[in-house]
């Protein structure tokens, strides 16, 4: 564990619910321990480093642990979260369909044997603007011809693109595909490698690094003589936190995997 960040030496507040993070010392981790110690309903009551033991949480008064990671180490957390007893809030992006389905059967069978059963909330993004916008923009994708997707991060960030982005271009694939639409315009035939960027389910996805940014996407939405432009930006990490804690909060009565913050929310 991360010098002086070890499970708390007093016992929990059993009023309070129990949250560990994973990650800590990250800046995601840093800003969630912040939140979380300023929630009067939450209590911080343990702070792991990436390369810390998840299994000595099991005794830690922790319900819920968070993790912000990194990808190569996310999918081994939440198995040794669920292991452990607890449930788990995500936000560490590189999830597969693959990866998911094995959260899912592990959930399966330790659940089976639970009167309450555990879960675990993955969400690719915990700003409301940026749920948000990947719910309009899947909303509107079926009244356009185009659709593409820019996402901006701090060059600082591992993947590319972005989970969001990923989620968003999946999102507005499976919405056009219901709406019968055919695949999106486009006329390239010679091109610098990459200049289209990647195709994700059919729809183009651009991402940019630059100094300064910190999370940003736009979602380009096409007609003859018209055009949508949906557009999120967070410009600090506190923009996350309040859906941080809302999974938090959720998490313990949804047994069983659930992506994305959008199904916690009352978007109807």
């Amino acid at each position: 564990m991360t010098p002086g960040a070890g499970p708390r030496t007093t016992l929990p507040d059993v009023t309070k619910l129990g949250v560990a993070v994973i990650g800590a010392a990250g800046r995601m981790g840093r800003a969630v321990c912040e939140a979380v110690d300023g929630a009067a309903d939450l209590e911080l009551v343990a702070r792991l480093g990436e390369d810390d033991d998840v299994a000595a949480l099991r005794a830690s008064g922790a319900s819920v642990g968070v993790d912000f990671t990194v990808p190569s180490a996310t999918e081994a957390n939440v198995h040794a979260l669920i292991d452990a007893g607890l449930h788990a809030v995500v936000g560490t992006t590189g999830w597969t369909d693959e990866s998911l389905g094995r959260v899912r059967e592990h959930l399966d069978r330790v659940n089976a044997g639970r009167e309450q059963g555990l879960g675990v909330l993955i969400a690719p993004n915990f700003a409301l603007s940026a749920v948000l916008a990947m719910r309009f923009a899947q909303q509107a994708a079926r009244f356009f011809e185009s659709a593409e997707v820019v996402e901006l991060h701090h060059p600082d960030k591992v993947d590319a693109p972005s989970g969001t982005a990923l989620t968003t271009a999946r999102h507005i694939a499976a919405a056009r595909a219901e709406a019968g639409l055919g695949p999106v315009p486009d006329a390239t035939e010679k091109q610098v490698d990459g200049a289209r960027g990647a195709v994700v389910d059919g729809v183009h996805v651009h991402a940019v690094r630059l100094r300064g940014l910190v999370a940003h996407e736009e979602i380009l939405l096409g007609n003859p003589g018209e055009q949508l432009t949906i557009r999120t930006d967070s410009f600090e990490r506190s923009s996350f936190m309040p859906g941080v804690l809302l999974a938090v909060r959720a998490v313990v009565s949804r047994p069983g995997l659930t992506f994305g913050l959008d199904q916690v929310l009352d978007l109807g």
